[in-house]
């Protein structure tokens, strides 16, 4: 079995890996949460991978998360009389609202809300950022643009407007139906595509509330200009690599992530990494030396998650790959730099409140204590845990929660172990004696060791951290 790393790994689950067989073995490789991708596959099936997946932790006694990533809109553009055409640079193309099939030079465009966003000398990127057209003239219904980067396209292409925010809604009618069926059935986390603003989020959030964590999945450029309050309106946040890499000059990914890393750690959020992070897997039994490097600097940035996409999905060695990536994130974890370099970028404590303050100190007493063994979180809603994560502690972090919901959201943030007792919370005299036997039970503590803990009192109530003690085991 493998030994529990600080940094978590994210599956996504497909026609590769979603049977009973392989769920069960890419847990035991150490996949902490699957994903399941909305854009593909029926509720039927989601629901059947869903329960095969609660099957099989409730058999492990594992909180394995399960996050439904929604579609989000897809902007296309319409088919072509011929299937495909050849777009010369220099050449002029329009994009409009006219139904016929396309040609050399014309297709179909079928979104106003890109053409009223549109303005002269935009970009417009489409098959992935391969054809670069530029804008020349633009009206409600139609775009003249010269073709800046050639080549073949074909019909049903995404079109991407890096220079463009639209006035579109994240959630279509296809999400709201798997919105409705996602949190019917459970899910822990939904992944919000095609997030621009802080108001996309709290436009979920009306729908979603405290049903689960929201997850908002950074791809856009425009997002960068409400970055914190993108962050401060989600639970979670993911660096979606893919599309950022289109949108933006791709040298300027590996920049943009860390700059959201950053201020995710700042703001006490748990930011996942994701995208292209052991590619060749879907086709090799080993990845190349940049892709070992790329899982490599993600955790040594701290990142809470790292996830793998058609690697597991689709490709041919799932259970592979999630033993590959285990081992690089085992490697870095036992660099004797390796909490230096996650705390390398932070700035000094700036206690703003009193939750703040005491997570602080229980982290100072852990380094300056001996023979403390591990830190215990008494947590409801999973706020003392996140702030302590916060802090990147050198010991595992023991979050203890009176609901299996809350456990296994924490079952994605760095550094924690989820447990649940329930009664504990409905007295504060039986912390020490609960905490003391999950850390003797889980093997995180023996005998004549500490344990800090930190709690709020009176239970119950969200952002209330003002107890820290220390217990002897």
């Amino acid at each position: 079995m493998p030994i529990n790393t600080r940094t978590k790994i994210l599956a996504t689950l497909g026609p590769a890996s979603n049977t009973e067989e392989k769920i069960s073995e890419l847990i035991d490789a150490g996949a902490d949460g699957f994903r399941l991708n909305f854009s593909h596959g029926t509720h039927e099936e989601h629901k059947a991978t869903f329960d095969l997946v609660r099957k099989v932790s409730k058999a492990k006694n594992k909180h394995i998360t399960l996050v439904a990533d929604l579609q989000g809109p897809k902007l296309r553009i319409g088919k072509f009389k011929d299937g495909k055409v050849l777009l010369q640079k220099g050449q002029k193309f329009t994009f409009d609202m006219d139904k016929e099939l396309g040609d050399e030079t014309r297709v179909t465009l079928p979104h106003k809300e890109i053409f009223e966003a549109l303005n002269v000398g935009d970009t417009l990127l489409v098959n992935d950022g391969n054809i670069i057209l530029k804008v020349l003239k633009c009206g409600k219904e139609s775009a003249e643009t010269e073709v800046v980067v050639g080549g073949y396209i074909s019909g049903h292409k995404g079109v991407n407007l890096p220079n463009s925010s639209l006035n579109i809604s994240p959630l279509t009618k296809k999400d709201l139906q798997d919105l409705d069926f996602a949190l019917k059935t459970g899910f822990d986390c939904i992944c919000l595509s095609f997030v621009q603003r802080a108001s996309d989020v709290e436009e979920a959030r009306k729908i979603i509330g405290k049903k689960a964590w929201i997850i908002a999945k950074l791809e856009k450029p425009q997002v960068l200009d409400e970055l914190d309050d993108v962050i401060k309106a989600s639970d979670m946040v993911m660096v979606a690599r893919g599309d950022l890499g289109v949108e933006c000059p791709i040298v300027t990914v590996p920049v943009l992530q860390k700059r959201i890393e950053e201020r995710c750690r700042a703001l006490c959020k748990p930011v996942i990494v994701a995208t292209q992070m052991l590619e060749s897997m879907i086709s090799a039994p080993i990845p190349t030396r940049a892709e070992v490097s790329d899982v490599a600097t993600a955790v040594y940035d701290g990142s809470d998650v790292v996830m793998l996409s058609g690697e597991t999905a689709a490709g041919n060695y799932p259970v592979e790959t999630v033993n590959t990536m285990r081992g690089v994130i085992e490697q870095v974890e036992q660099d004797p730099r390796y909490i230096e370099s996650v705390n390398r970028f932070v700035e000094k404590a700036n206690c703003c409140c009193e939750e703040d303050a005491i997570t602080h100190a229980a982290n100072v007493v852990v380094d300056s204590m001996k023979n403390v063994a591990c830190i215990a979180t008494f947590s409801v809603s999973g706020a003392t845990t996140l702030s302590m994560a916060q802090e990147r502690p050198c010991l595992p972090i023991m979050s203890i929660n009176p609901s299996e919901e809350i456990a296994r959201r924490m079952n994605l943030v760095w550094g924690v172990r989820a447990f649940i007792d329930k009664k504990v919370f409905e007295s504060f005299d039986n912390i020490d004696k609960v905490s003391t036997g999950f850390a003797k039970v889980s093997g995180l503590a023996k005998k004549g060791e500490h344990i800090v803990i930190t709690a709020g009192y009176p239970f119950g109530k969200v952002g209330s951290t003002n107890v820290l003690h220390i217990v002897k085991v």
